[in-house]
């Protein structure tokens, strides 16, 4: 059941970092690296969870505020300027 997940993340994974690479616009890409970061945080969700770890559980949380914070500095960049 699991590893069905992790396959499927992977997965999700490949297509983002495809339309990172292919994305015509720098809008596409940021959006891509967004998505991309969103399933990280899943996964490690998902990963602590499983392992019964907490310490993945912290971990999503500060990268999710993180990449969170670093999506809004790139589209403030993308729409006028740092």
């Amino acid at each position: 059941m699991i590893e069905g997940f992790f396959t499927l993340v992977g997965l999700a994974l490949v297509f983002c970092f495809i339309r990172i690479i292919k994305g015509p616009t720098a809008s596409d890409r940021a959006l891509a690296v967004d998505t991309a970061s969103t399933v990280v945080v899943a996964l490690l969700v998902v990963a602590g969870l499983y392992f019964k770890r907490g310490v993945y559980l912290d971990i999503a949380l500060v990268y999710g505020v993180l990449t969170f914070v670093g999506t809004l500095v790139f589209a403030r960049y993308l729409e006028k300027g740092i």
